[in-house]
C-alpha cells in the first residue's frame, strides 16, 4: 500500500514541474512577440533628419588693391567727359581705382601715358583711342606686359582685335544711329510739306563729320543717307566736312556751308557738340527765330546739351549714346580680366559678342528726350 502512494506523489511531483517549465517558456517568448510594438515606437521619438544649411554666397573679391589706367582720347569732348565720370562712379562703387590721363588728342602723348601705366604694373588698361590704326601697338604693349585691354568709343580694327584674346571693345554699333537720323528726316520730310523748300521733291542735305577714319564718323554719314533713300526719298548732298567732333569747328564749318549753298534742307551732324555749333550758325543767319526759317538738324549722343536744344525746338533729333552704360561696363570688364576670369552670362552684367560688348542706341526727339533726364 505503501508503494502505491509513494508512486503516486512522484507522478504528482512530475506533473507539476512539466506546468512550471511550461510557464517559463511562455514567459520569456513575451517580449519578441511585443519587439514589432517597441521598434515603432522608437521610430515615431526618432527626431526628423534636419536639412542641410542652403550654400553661403562667396564674398565678393576684394578689389581695393586693384588700379586701371584709362586713356582718354581728349578731355575737352563732351560725350566723353560724361562716359569718363560715370566710369569714375563705377570704379568707385566697387572700390577700385581709376588713373585717368588726357591725350589731348595726340597719339604720341597717349602712346606714352599707356608706357607709364605699364611701367607702374597697373591690372588693366581702358583705352579711347586717338587713332583707330595705332591699337595695334596697344596690344602689343599691353600683351608683352600680360596686361589686358579694353577700348571704348574708338574701334579698333577687327584684325588688332584678333591679335591677343585678353583684348575687348566695349560701344555701339554706330550705324544705328545714323539710321536713326535718316529715320527722323524721313518722317519730318513726309509729315511738313515746307521741309522742300525749293519744292523740287529732294532733300538737298549737308554732313557735318567726326574726326576722318573714325568709324562713328564713316558708318553715321553713311546711314543717315541710307535711311532716306531706303525709305523712297531723293537726295542730294550739298556739302560735307569735317568738324572733328568740335562744336567750334561745327560753327564755322555750318557758316561756311550757308555762305556757299542756299539750297540746304537738312543738317546731319555725326555728334550733339558739333550740331550745337551748326545751330549757333544758323542762328546767326535767323533760324529758329519767331516767323524765322527753320532748318532740321540732328546729332548723336544726347549730351546734356543736346537734350537741352531737343526741348528748346533747336535740334530735331538726337540718339542716346548711352555713356553710363557704357562706362559702367568697361570697368566691370576691366576687373574681370584683372582676375584672370572670361566674362560670361554668370560673372558679367552685359551680353557679349565674342570680344565685343554693344550697348544698342536708343532714339531721342521732344515726344521722348524727358525720359532721359
Amino acid at each position: 500500500m505503501k508503494k502505491i502512494l509513494t508512486a503516486l506523489l512522484a507522478g504528482l511531483m512530475v506533473l507539476s514541474l512539466a506546468a512550471c517549465g511550461g510557464s517559463e517558456s511562455s514567459s520569456t517568448a513575451e517580449p519578441a512577440s511585443s519587439a514589432p510594438a517597441a521598434s515603432e515606437a522608437a521610430e515615431e521619438e526618432a527626431p526628423a533628419e534636419e536639412e542641410a544649411p542652403a550654400e553661403e554666397e562667396a564674398p565678393a573679391a576684394d578689389l581695393s588693391g586693384m588700379t586701371i589706367g584709362a586713356s582718354i582720347r581728349k578731355y575737352d569732348d563732351t560725350y566723353l567727359t560724361e562716359q569718363r565720370n560715370h566710369m569714375q562712379a563705377k570704379a568707385d562703387e566697387m572700390g577700385i581705382a581709376i588713373d585717368f590721363t588726357d591725350s589731348k588728342a595726340d597719339q604720341t602723348t597717349q602712346n606714352n601715358n599707356i608706357d607709364i601705366y605699364i611701367t607702374k604694373g597697373y591690372n588693366a588698361l581702358a583705352v579711347n583711342m586717338q587713332e583707330r590704326s595705332a591699337a595695334d601697338v596697344v596690344i602689343q604693349k599691353a600683351q608683352n606686359a600680360d596686361i589686358p585691354v579694353v577700348f571704348f568709343n574708338t574701334e579698333p580694327f577687327a584684325e588688332a582685335m584678333a591679335l591677343w584674346d585678353k583684348v575687348y571693345y566695349v560701344g555701339a554699333k554706330a550705324e544705328e544711329s545714323g539710321l536713326m537720323q535718316g529715320q527722323a528726316m524721313v518722317e519730318y520730310w513726309n509729315n511738313n510739306p515746307e521741309a522742300d523748300k525749293n519744292g523740287d521733291g529732294i532733300v538737298q542735305y549737308v554732313i557735318i563729320m567726326g574726326e576722318p577714319g573714325h568709324q562713328d564718323a564713316e558708318l553715321r554719314s553713311e546711314y543717315c543717307v541710307k535711311a532716306m533713300t531706303d525709305a523712297g526719298l531723293q537726295v542730294e548732298e550739298v556739302a560735307v566736312d569735317t568738324a572733328m567732333w568740335d562744336r567750334v569747328q561745327g560753327q564755322d564749318t555750318m557758316a561756311t556751308f550757308l555762305a556757299a549753298h542756299d539750297n540746304i534742307e537738312a543738317v546731319f551732324c555725326n555728334n550733339d557738340d558739333m550740331a550745337l555749333g551748326a545751330i549757333e550758325a544758323l542762328k546767326a543767319q535767323g533760324y529758329f527765330t519767331e516767323g524765322g526759317p527753320y532748318m532740321p538738324v540732328f546729332g548723336v549722343d544726347a549730351t546734356e546739351p543736346g537734350k537741352d536744344a531737343i526741348r528748346e525746338g533747336t535740334m530735331l533729333a538726337t540718339s542716346l549714346n548711352d555713356a553710363q552704360n557704357q562706362g559702367y561696363a568697361v570697368v566691370e570688364l576691366c576687373a574681370l580680366l584683372a582676375q584672370g576670369q572670361t566674362p560670361t552670362a554668370d560673372n558679367f552684367s552685359y551680353e557679349m559678342d565674342g570680344q565685343y560688348v554693344w550697348i544698342p542706341y536708343v532714339a531721342v526727339t521732344a515726344e521722348n528726350v524727358d525720359q532721359f533726364s
